[in-house]
This record gives C-alpha cells, sequence and structure tokens, in this order.
C-alpha cells in the first residue's frame, strides 16, 4: 500500500471521488467537508489523503485543523497505520480526535494511542440515514419558509442550544462565535448549497432546520432544533420532512443525516419522515497531549 497527500481538492477527488461515491451516503461528511475547502469555509493547513493498494484506492482521509480526523466508509486497518504515521510527520499531533465507520474509528483510535500515548474516548455514537421518499406527517399545524437575516439573534441562540443537547456534557470552545459562524455560513452561500428554515405557527417560528454539505447527488440536512417549550408537537418532524422534500425538488436525489444514537426521539423522528439508516458512525476524542 501507499499514502499520496493532496494539495487540494481537485487533484484528491480526481483519485478519490470514484471511491467515496460508491458509498456516497456513508460518505456524505467527507464530501460535504470538501465543499466547504472549496468555498473557502476551512482555510487552515488542510490534510487530504488516499491510500492505494496498488491502482486501487482503499481509503480517503481529511483533516481540517483544528477539527477531527474523518475517514471514509471504507478504511483497512494497514491503510490506517499509513495514515497515522503520514499524519503526524505532517504536523497534525495535535488533532481532536477522530469520525468514520465504527470499526475503522477504533482502529485508528487504538492505532493512534500507540503512536502517541494518547488515551481516546466515545465521544458520540451516531448514525447516518438516507431519504429517498418523504413520508408527511398529518395534523401538524404550521408551515416551513426560509430563514430571515432579521432573525439571527434567534438563529444563534437556537444552533447554541443545539450544540448544548448535542455535545452533552463536553465543552464547545467559542460557542457564541461558533453559532454565529454557523448562522453566516448558512445565510450566505447560494440556496442550493445551504440554507436554514423555520417551522412557523401563528406567525412565530418554533423550530429550526439547516441544510449543507452537497455531494454529487446528495445534500445533510442539519442542524435541527426545537426549543424545549415547543417540543412533542410534531413541529421538527414535519419541518424536516418539507425541507427534505424542497431539496428532492430542487434536484437532489438524496437527503442525508446525522442522529446521535443515544436520542431515541430524534431516531425514530427521521425514520417516521422516511430517513432510512445506512451505518453508524463513531466518534473518538483524543486526550490532550502531554
Amino acid at each position: 500500500m501507499q499514502l499520496f497527500r493532496h494539495q487540494d481538492t481537485a487533484t484528491f477527488l480526481a483519485e478519490a471521488n470514484g471511491f467515496l461515491i460508491s458509498h456516497e451516503a456513508e460518505n456524505n461528511l467527507l464530501f460535504g467537508i470538501l465543499k466547504g475547502i472549496e468555498q473557502g469555509i476551512y482555510t487552515g493547513d488542510n490534510y487530504l489523503a488516499t491510500v492505494k493498494d496498488g491502482a486501487q484506492v482503499v481509503l480517503a482521509a481529511l483533516r481540517t485543523p483544528p477539527y477531527n480526523v474523518v475517514l471514509s466508509y471504507q478504511a483497512p486497518t494497514p491503510a490506517l497505520e499509513l495514515l497515522a504515521a503520514d499524519l503526524l510527520a505532517a504536523g497534525h499531533a495535535a488533532t481532536l480526535g477522530v469520525v468514520g465507520p465504527k470499526a475503522a474509528s477504533l482502529a485508528f483510535a487504538e492505532i493512534w494511542q500507540n503512536e502517541t500515548g494518547r488515551t481516546f474516548s466515545l465521544e458520540m455514537a451516531q448514525r447516518i440515514y438516507k431519504l429517498e421518499r418523504v413520508h408527511h406527517p398529518q395534523g401538524v399545524e404550521g408551515n416551513m419558509r426560509r430563514a430571515t437575516e432579521a432573525e439571527n439573534d434567534l438563529l444563534v441562540a437556537w444552533i447554541k442550544g443545539f450544540m448544548v443537547d448535542a455535545f452533552h456534557d463536553h465543552d464547545v470552545p467559542d460557542i457564541n462565535q461558533h453559532a454565529q459562524n454557523v448562522v453566516n455560513h448558512r445565510m450566505g452561500v447560494p440556496p442550493q448549497h445551504g440554507g436554514l428554515c423555520v417551522w412557523v405557527v401563528g406567525g412565530q417560528p418554533v423550530s429550526l432546520a439547516g441544510y449543507t454539505g452537497l455531494t454529487p447527488h446528495g445534500i445533510r440536512v442539519g442542524p435541527v432544533y426545537t426549543p424545549p417549550e415547543q417540543r412533542r408537537r410534531g413541529y421538527a418532524g414535519a419541518l424536516v420532512a418539507a425541507l427534505s422534500q424542497w431539496l428532492l425538488e430542487q434536484g437532489r436525489q438524496f437527503c442525508f443525516l446525522f442522529t446521535d444514537l443515544a436520542n431515541p426521539t430524534s431516531n425514530h423522528i427521521y425514520q417516521e419522515v422516511g430517513y432510512e439508516a445506512v451505518c453508524d458512525v463513531d466518534v473518538y476524542h483524543f486526550a490532550a497531549m502531554t
């Protein structure tokens, strides 16, 4: 096996696109981050690599500091060993963690611990879902519309609420700025690339859903957030259904989303509107460097 480091998304995709698209739903996070690099969202010392066994790509991976290493759906252990060694050689020893398919992310975490001495812990167990046809909930009051710039403070507050819910007890550095950055990005890109929508009842927003992360044939839905006082009324399910339908009508063949397996309510809601489980993805956090 041989590892190849790539300087830009064009050369990376020239090598990896066919490999990644063979499991497009499973690799949707990789595709989405690559789109973010192209849009100038990730401007640091980005790391892009593929591993080939002969003429065949067997692993694709990236890192956009300060974020985690992201692994492709297929990731054999010998390729992960090459990846860990090259990440260290490229100056990425401070990576916070790894996200990838269940077995591969654990294998990488074990390799990283052996190479660096940094222990690891499971930060979140997730599941990727894919939708091709929407099942619309019945009897839910309200309708969907795009969020407006005048709602910035509300959107930031709800994104912060989502982050607190999603990351549980894990600290989110600079949460206010991060939430504002999410809003700025979603509101600042063309509607076909991303956005924020709200479910409105009686003229008042009651739930939020975003979308971003274009893949060749799909797009990722998220974050989804309903404030506690508006929950258990079907708003999130109705909003995700309406947003997913709109995205399909814009020419996307699929929609994807990630769920936290520790939240059975959200997993149930998304399945009710037509999302089907594709694979499990684990996020491992590495202990601080000593």
